[in-house]
């Protein structure tokens, strides 16, 4: 199996359901959690964090 066959299964799922209106969900969870990832070991983590 591929690294991406997840991404590929998610793909087929909204094209098949029609389920365009996860794509943009999806898409800011993820970058919302490579921000606090990313940015937990800097200076500007406290600020981040009280985001959430």
């Amino acid at each position: 199996m591929s690294k991406f066959t997840i991404l590929k299964e998610f793909w087929s799922f909204l094209k098949i359901r029609k389920k365009w209106w996860l794509g943009p969900i999806v898409l800011v969870l993820l970058l919302l959690g490579l921000i606090a990832i990313f940015a937990e070991g800097s200076a500007l983590a406290p600020f981040i964090y009280t985001l959430f």
